[in-house]
């Protein structure tokens, strides 16, 4: 265990390697959002996703709970805010999102269980957000 003591000048905990914590910059800073390949033949190649932003999460998931539609094309509208290229641009707009929900629906499921699992959205959070 480790002692918290005063030496040099300063407080620390002594025995313990210094945490290598991220500055204010640093973290603001972190926006690249990971991206994962998906191969999609369906599609015609491969489709890439990227993790949301704490920003589009939460308005996903406010748009589920307040929407008229609720849970209707929760798929395709996940996927339109997901999908994106290589370089973890997205490729849809908000507005494609009934139009894509019209696409194939093993295509858009396949690309969707991508999405959700790269954001740690578990089946359960889903359902909790349709309100069952």
């Amino acid at each position: 265990m480790a002692d918290l003591s005063y030496q040099d000048g300063e407080w620390g905990f002594r025995n313990h390697e210094r945490l290598n914590m991220k500055t204010r910059e640093e973290i603001l800073g972190m926006n690249k959002m990971p991206v994962r390949k998906v191969d999609l033949p369906a599609w015609g190649d491969d489709v890439y996703v990227r993790m949301l932003t704490a920003m589009e999460r939460d308005a996903f998931e406010v748009g589920c709970q307040e929407d008229a539609q609720g849970f209707r094309n929760v798929r395709a509208r996940l996927v339109v805010l997901a999908a994106c290229d290589a370089d973890g641009e997205r490729i849809f707009q908000d507005a494609d999102a009934v139009a894509l929900g019209l696409t194939s629906a093993l295509a858009l499921d396949i690309v969707f269980t991508e999405a959700q699992a790269l954001n740690g959205m578990r089946g359960e959070d889903v359902e909790e957000l349709a309100g069952n």
